[in-house]
């Protein structure tokens, strides 16, 4: 069977067609005029939704300043809370809170012109004070590449606010408007009177839905927020459900006792197909999946060895383990950029060949394979663990499964507390650029170490601002992360979830590339 090496990537653009450059910014801020415009209210909200939840909500996510280069957060920011600029249907970035937004020629000047009918939950109106304490506050994933390149953040009067960049970056409104949290605007005066861990404990924002009660393990209740300055939520009150059992999951959908079942595979998948009212609603998400070697850079770890990297990658048999947990739905990638990114480098396909697996381990000294210590993962995810364990003792790496709740997961992740083996995975916005910053580069929240070139060449991308040479040194990174086996890519998630009989408009697809439902107030109920 042929190397997974052979033939070079070729480029390939975004699927959603869009590179968001600075001659491109007034263009799509005349869209987001367009599409983002007050509409006319509608009835008043009526009736609860409730969905059956994945995983353990925490309160970290529900404070835009904590998001940390992974999608969650945005299951509960959608919500609650509302952003200058962000992804929404057949938009990247749409004007949100901000009814307009602009670059100058030189890239350097960026300005919003925030909506004066935008409110928090309190009543409040959203001011440009808000706009730059969100962001000076902001602690999450790229804290220090956007606070390193902003020069200063001008509020001119309270409908305007101004950021001035110390140098041209064509990434700014990405990853201010789309990878972070940074442009997810809070108030000002009630983060500053009942402090950070009193917000958490009662957040308010300037989304459709407000805060009623929270849980822990248990449930999160919002209900809508009637000044919502885009439109009227239709329904009144969402709750989500903690259910982190996927039988128990589906049980509640065919009891009728949620409405909407995230994260349902394999056979149980299978049972919504069979059981009538039930929709299944698998979608290929921008979430891709991986496993990471954190001890590559270690010279006496095995895995510093790259033969020992590449055997862990053809040991996985993604097509048996993509049929078998997501129907075939998942697309099998050698990438942990999704393919709908902007900047995206094609790989070579990934090969299933345990047999070269088996060689590479020999030939690295382990012809009897190895004691590979623990394998790290989401709990959610455990079932995917599980099978490339599975698959790895086939070919001698002897690992240990260790599941750990989401939000622990993803703090040990992030702390570099892990060794050997880590199966991880990220679903948020962005690009190639902002994939990378995050997982590859030097001081990225999840990169455990790092290749003084690669670095070298994210700093002279983010400074390019022709488009074409720009593409060609992020397709340089990404073949050099490919060549290195620096990860072993799993897939291209298909999220599969199941809807019940009494909604009408789930809210899945409407955002290109998000896994979840969204947006909130566009979701709807049956009538009767």
């Amino acid at each position: 069977m042929g190397s997974p090496r052979e033939n070079a990537g070729r480029s390939a653009p975004g699927r959603n067609g869009i590179v968001v450059t600075r001659r491109d910014v007034l263009a799509i801020a005349a869209l987001g005029l367009a599409a983002g415009a007050p509409a006319v209210a509608r009835a008043a909200p009526q009736g609860q939704l409730i969905w059956g939840v994945h995983i353990s909500l925490a309160p970290i996510w529900f404070d835009p300043a904590d998001t940390s280069g992974i999608i969650t957060p945005f299951m509960v920011l959608y919500a609650i809370h509302d952003a200058l600029v962000k992804p929404m249907p057949g938009q990247p970035l749409a004007a949100s809170l901000a009814e307009s937004w602009s670059a100058s020629e030189d890239a350097l000047t960026y300005e919003f012109a925030l909506r004066k009918e935008a409110r928090f939950h309190n009543g409040d109106p959203v001011t440009a004070e808000d706009v730059k304490f969100s962001f000076e506050r902001y602690r999450g994933t790229a804290r220090d590449l956007l606070k390193d390149r902003v020069a200063a953040i001008e509020t001119p009067d309270a409908q305007h606010v101004r950021f001035q960049l110390k140098e041209p970056w064509p990434d700014f409104v990405t990853f201010y408007g789309s990878a972070t949290g940074a442009g997810w605007v809070v108030p000002k005066r009630y983060v500053e009177k009942v402090g950070e861990d009193g917000f958490k404990k009662a957040p308010i924002g300037a989304g459709p839905y407000k805060f009623v009660s929270f849980t822990p393990g248990v449930e999160l209740v919002m209900e809508a927020f009637d000044q919502y300055w885009r439109k009227t939520p239709s329904v009144k009150r969402l709750v989500f459900k903690v259910i982190p059992d996927e039988a128990t999951r589906l049980a509640a959908l065919k009891r009728g006792e949620v409405d909407i079942a995230y994260s349902i595979r394999g056979e149980l998948a299978e049972e919504i197909q069979n059981t009538p009212g039930l929709t299944l609603k698998p979608a290929v998400v921008q979430g891709t999946q991986w496993v990471y070697f954190p001890d590559q850079w270690d010279a006496k770890s095995p895995w510093h060895d790259e033969r020992v990297r590449l055997a862990t990658n053809l040991a996985m048999d993604r097509k048996g383990i993509n049929e078998a947990l997501t129907l075939g739905h998942s697309r099998i990638t050698g990438s942990i950029i999704p393919d709908i990114f902007d900047f995206y480098w094609q790989p070579p396909a990934p090969v299933f060949d345990p047999g070269k697996a088996r060689q590479l381990l020999a030939e690295a000294g382990h012809p009897n394979g190895f004691d590979a210590g623990d394998y790290y993962c989401d709990s959610s995810y455990s079932n995917v663990g599980e099978a490339i364990v599975n698959n790895l003792r086939e070919v001698g790496i002897r690992a240990k499964l260790r599941p750990i709740e989401r939000v622990g997961f993803l703090k040990g992740y992030a702390e570099k507390a892990y060794k050997n083996l880590i199966q991880g995975g990220s679903g948020a916005f962005g690009n190639a650029a902002t994939r990378i910053e995050a997982f590859v580069a030097k001081g990225g929240t999840f990169a455990y170490g790092n290749y003084p070139d690669i670095d070298a060449l994210f700093l002279q991308q983010a400074k390019e601002l022709d488009s074409k040479r720009r593409e060609a040194i992020l397709h340089q990174m990404q073949q050099l992360v490919h060549e290195r086996s620096i990860y072993a890519p799993i897939w291209q998630l298909a999220f599969i979830n199941g809807v019940g009989p009494r909604v009408a408009e789930s809210g899945f697809g409407l955002i290109a590339g998000y896994p979840y439902t969204g947006p909130y107030e566009d979701i709807t109920l049956k009538p009767g």
